[in-house]
């Protein structure tokens, strides 16, 4: 099935401007110009953020699209994927971000503006919990690409998380992926690009 929808989900303080997301973009408008591809700023709220992505997505034939997310974004395109049984992949995918970030209450910046800042609130965890898909099946074609040098996340938790996923699952490495360039062609192949 041809992808003509690619939805591009950021991680925890990152945004469109992120290294793979700019990335990301310059590779489709340049090999796939009839893709159309979206990368929004996703609010702090996890509720707030898949309810902006769900209705940006409305109108978007379910079986022609697909859903990326980095970290966080992983999390998010995870239960993007199982309520439109859409094909995803994840790349190094935060499995647990319930946990991970009740440690970033109160007021946070933005990695690539840190002038920019945000509040993370104590509810937003109860809403990361409500978003949890683990547990069930893949609604769609899952690929991983996992760095075992992941500064942040434990790449053994990734890939146990993601049990049905075609796995790229690279020796070193780090959680920006900062070969991510390496990645685009067989993303784009996994995703069959129109």
């Amino acid at each position: 099935m041809t992808t003509t929808h690619l939805l591009y989900l950021h991680g925890f303080r990152s945004s469109p401007s992120s290294a793979k997301a700019r990335q990301m973009a310059a590779h489709v408008a340049q090999h796939h110009p009839a893709v159309t591809f979206w990368c929004p700023q996703l609010p702090p709220s996890p509720q707030a953020a898949m309810a902006l992505v769900a209705q940006g997505i409305a109108s978007w034939p379910r079986s022609a699209m697909a859903v990326i997310g980095s970290s966080l974004g992983g999390f998010y395109a995870s239960w993007v994927a199982q309520h439109a049984g859409c094909p995803s992949v994840m790349l190094n995918p935060a499995v647990d971000p319930a946990r991970d970030l009740a440690r970033y209450i109160g007021e946070q910046t933005s990695w690539h503006d840190p002038a920019e800042r945000f509040y993370f609130l104590p509810e937003y965890i109860g809403e990361l919990q409500a978003l949890d898909v683990r547990g069930r099946p893949p609604a769609a074609r899952e690929l991983a690409i996992i760095a075992k040098g992941d500064e942040v996340l434990d790449w053994r938790e990734m890939v146990a998380r993601y049990p049905q996923a075609e796995l790229r699952l690279l020796e070193g490495g780090d959680h920006a992926l900062s070969d991510f360039t390496e990645h685009l062609e067989p993303i784009t192949r996994f995703l069959q690009l129109a």
